[in-house]
Order: structure tokens, then C-alpha cells, then sequence
């Protein structure tokens, strides 16, 4: 009979849960387990963390716990951010973007009227990126996610708010064809 790691899944969980972490009853329901032996895991895993050769930490913050990385590791991950290599952004990411940024709020599935494909993962990587977030519900069947462009965006664009972007000028003459059909399909919804 295998043993069971607790630690590791509950590692596991906590990485999984990401910024929103989990609470101690949500652990203790996961792993179908008391409480105190969830208790005891999670200062296990603190103490293991707090080793120096160790990059990351668990903290508690209102009763959730989460996944951390150490603050004297900062200025490194200050760097990756700040990296124009971790700033690039696929083409189909752009077009996301300008899609939002002109047409805000806006349903994924009105990205990808305009589109033309599937807009699920570039909205995704721009969420992660902290350029575009959820800024409400539409009304109807379903209640879509509608996005909209965040602070971050506007720092990043140099822009004081939305109402400073360009007005939207597309000269087809230096498009290129592949992005040719997104830019007639992208100013003829403008248009219209």
C-alpha cells in the first residue's frame, strides 16, 4: 500500500489555487481529513519553506492560505517582469488588446465575431498579464464575462484613461496580408 504525501498535496492544492489560496475548510474537504491534521500539514509545509535554499513561502492572510514568493527575492522577479522578453506579445494577443481597448466592455464572444477565431488564450495571457480583467456581466442567457482594459494598460500605454487613445486609423498600404482581413473586419465593426 502506497503512503499518502500529504504535504505534496497539499502543495499541490495551494499551487493550484494560485493568488486566491484556500482556506483551512477547503482543505480539509479536499483532502477528506480532520482539521488538525491539515493544521499540522500546513506547519509542516511553513517550516519546510522558511529553509534559505527555498524560493518559496506560505502565508496565511484573512484565513486563506497561499503560495508566496520570498520578498528578498524581489528585485529578480522585478526584473522578469520588467523584461521586454516577458512583455511581448503574440500578434493574436494584440489584436485581442485593441479589440477590448476600443470596444470595452466586450464578451469573448464578441472578440471573436470580429476576430474571426477562437480568443479564448489571448485573453487569457492578457489577463495574466494584468492588461485587460473582468469588469462585469452582460445581460441575457449565459451572462458573459465582459473585459475591459485595466490601470496597468494605462500605465503601460503612457495614457492618463481610456478617452486618450488614438483615434483608430488603419492604412491597409502598410498591413500586411496576414493581418490584412483582422484590420478591414477590426475598422469595418467601428464603422458600422
Amino acid at each position: 500500500m502506497a503512503i499518502i504525501n500529504w504535504n505534496a498535496i497539499v502543495e499541490s492544492l495551494l499551487f493550484a489555487a494560485g493568488d486566491e489560496g484556500l482556506t483551512l475548510k477547503q482543505l480539509t474537504t479536499a483532502l477528506e481529513v480532520e482539521e488538525h491534521l491539515v493544521q499540522d500539514i500546513l506547519e509542516d509545509l511553513k517550516k519546510g519553506y522558511k529553509k534559505k535554499e527555498r524560493g518559496i513561502t506560505l502565508i496565511e492572510l484573512a484565513g486563506t492560505y497561499q503560495l508566496t514568493t520570498k520578498k528578498e527575492h524581489s528585485v529578480y522577479l522585478k526584473r522578469l517582469v520588467e523584461s521586454p522578453t516577458s512583455q511581448t506579445l503574440s500578434q493574436a494577443a494584440l489584436e485581442t488588446l485593441a479589440i477590448v481597448a476600443y470596444k470595452q466592455p466586450i464578451t469573448r464572444t464578441e472578440v471573436e465575431n470580429i476576430r474571426g477565431v477562437k480568443s479564448e488564450r489571448p485573453l487569457q495571457t492578457l489577463s495574466a498579464k494584468a492588461l485587460v480583467k473582468e469588469v462585469g456581466r452582460a445581460e441575457g442567457t449565459g451572462r458573459a464575462i465582459l473585459y475591459g482594459t485595466t490601470k496597468e494598460f494605462l500605465d503601460y500605454f503612457g495614457l492618463k484613461n481610456i478617452k486618450e487613445l488614438p483615434p483608430l486609423t488603419v492604412n491597409m498600404d502598410e498591413v500586411d496580408e496576414e493581418a490584412d482581413l483582422f484590420f478591414e473586419k477590426f475598422q469595418e465593426t467601428f464603422e458600422s
